[in-house]
């Protein structure tokens, strides 16, 4: 009778397990692999918006320089954890011909300033409570990381908290092409 319950009991599992891939749209990643974002390898809109701190920050690749495009807000929990190692990676290294940007989206100016300077942040940051620049890039989610060429086509979405690895990985392809 044992065997008889685990067996209708593994079916079970199978079976949700199915449901649920098709339901999501059928990808199951094991936090290595993530399902391509369908914008990388296309050209993707240019932006124009008021930076954080004052001034109007324009998307670096409208220019013809390469960009990393961080999405983060102050209320997101792996924001908070992910922002401070970036900004400490940033510090630390020659980004060369690569702008980066950071994009922090549906949040408010003064958090979102407070944010900003407790994470060590130096490189410039668009305000985007309205999340133009996100729909841009058809993110449902934050954080994020976007790499554009510097013709403005999608090289690679990063979708979570990214690590410097990965950040410094990125910069090293678009610097490359």
């Amino acid at each position: 009778m044992m065997m008889v319950s685990l067996g209708i009991g593994t079916v079970l599992a199978v079976t949700l397990i199915v449901v649920v891939s098709i339901l999501t749209g059928g990808h199951v990643t094991n936090g290595t692999s993530q399902p391509p974002n369908q914008l990388v390898g296309k050209h993707v809109a240019s932006f124009s918006l008021a930076g954080l701190n004052g001034g109007t920050i324009a998307a670096p690749y409208k220019s013809g320089h390469p960009a990393v495009l961080i999405f983060f807000a102050s209320w997101c929990g792996p924001c908070q954890k992910e922002m401070p190692e970036v900004a400490t990676y940033l510090r630390h290294h020659n980004e060369g011909s690569v702008e980066v940007i950071g994009i922090d989206s549906h949040d408010m100016r003064g958090p979102a300033m407070a944010f900003d300077e407790k994470s060590g942040v130096a490189f410039r940051v668009v305000f985007d409570p309205n999340l133009k620049v996100a729909n841009i890039f058809n993110l449902a989610a934050i954080p994020d990381t976007a790499f554009v060429n510097a013709k403005g086509v999608v090289t690679q979405i990063y979708s979570g908290a990214i690590p410097a690895s990965q950040l410094a990985k990125g910069i090293a392809n678009l610097r490359a092409s």
